[in-house]
């Protein structure tokens, strides 16, 4: 059979190997309606290099997308940029398969490599600043520790200017077209945001420490590859601006008001809640429980001002939706936030003080 997966050229000596995961609906809580891809890369240097791998159940597609290009067996370097699963869960079959001289990764990532996998290949770790020369090509590394994980790290190759970002800059989205100027750029916009807002919101800090290390290091991108989504060719600067924007956390004119309801008691104040904000000059995203995702609410509240949260009591409680939602958000630490809490009830209204609790 003709094999159909086939590497997409990046520049002259880079492509992409990856594999694209057209039903995946979840990722850690985050609705992924439109699937994702496991970005990897192969540099076509003197020393063959692949950038990060895939999800294991992916393998024989990253493997045929190699073997478009070259060899699988001639891979002399792996380098891993971040050793969550879904870039790191083939790793052991790719190195047995390949077997490459070295693999390298951050000191945290070689370290968090051996506690996952039993390998058998020397793992290198490479420091903040490190250079890997390629021969005719020169990898620089970076650290980037807690975006998202301790061992995340950009490697920056030199002479194409082309950043491997892992999962900054990414965003969960399957398709065939590998860049973002062949992509609605409104489609991109949003799901760019909800990546940030979902994985990324709670390193905000360490976003701005970086994004002031690139400017002060003079680093100029011609393309960034994430390890999700298309490839940043175009609109980079759009894309580095907003995740200061976004990481800046700015309070705006906008309130988010969301709820859960019984028997539309809570939902007919949500409404009026709303009204009242509108007719102070705000602009306002109502959202029931009932309709929206989490991960839809953590979006909308991403360049907001102010939250409203309505719940009635259910056995002296908080319905459980608003309790998910409301532990969800703890852990993405939004700032900068007006809250307030409203809700019904019929003899006991606990909810409401909960909800003032935790906000």
């Amino acid at each position: 059979m003709t094999n159909p997966y086939k590497a997409v050229r990046v520049t002259e000596d880079v492509w992409w190997v990856g594999a694209i995961d057209w039903n995946i609906r979840d990722f850690h809580g985050y609705t992924t309606r439109m699937g994702s891809t496991y970005n990897a890369y192969l540099v076509m240097a003197d020393k063959i290099t692949l950038v990060d791998t895939v999800k294991a159940p992916f393998r024989e597609e990253m493997i045929a997308r190699i073997a478009s290009v070259v060899e699988p067996a001639k891979i002399d370097y792996i380098v891993s940029n971040h050793s969550e699963m879904d870039h790191s869960g083939c790793l052991p079959e790719i190195i047995a398969a390949v077997k490459p001289e070295k693999v390298f990764a951050s000191a945290v990532g070689t370290r968090t490599l051996r506690e996952l996998f039993p390998l058998d290949r020397e793992l290198v770790p490479v420091r903040d600043g490190e250079t890997l020369s390629l021969g005719n090509r020169t990898l620089t590394f970076m650290e980037t520790r807690m975006l998202h994980w301790p061992d995340s790290m950009f490697s920056y190759l030199n002479e194409e200017q082309l950043l491997f970002s892992q999962d900054a800059f990414g965003m969960h989205l399957a398709s065939l077209e590998r860049f973002d100027d062949e992509l609605d750029p409104a489609v991109l916009a949003y799901e760019a945001a909800t990546y940030y807002a979902n994985i990324l919101l709670p390193y905000s800090p360490l976003v701005l420490e970086l994004l002031e290390k690139v400017a002060a290091a003079g680093l100029s991108f011609r393309l960034i590859a994430p390890d999700h989504g298309p490839i940043w060719r175009k609109d980079i600067a759009g894309i580095v601006e907003r995740y200061g924007k976004w990481a800046a956390q700015k309070p705006t004119a906008k309130a988010v008001v969301f709820y859960a309801t019984m028997w539309h008691s809570t939902e007919k104040m949500a409404r009026a809640i709303s009204e009242g904000l509108a007719a102070g000059g705000l602009h306002v995203k109502l959202l029931s429980l009932d309709e929206a995702h989490r991960s839809d609410v953590a979006y909308e509240i991403l360049d907001a001002g102010a939250i409203a949260v309505g719940s009635p009591t259910l056995n002296n409680h908080l319905l459980p939706n608003i309790a998910d939602i409301l532990t969800y958000l703890r852990g993405l630490k939004p700032k900068n936030l007006v809250g307030a809490a409203f809700g019904s009830y019929g003899w006991s209204g606990e909810a409401v003080k909960e909800i003032e609790e935790i906000l």
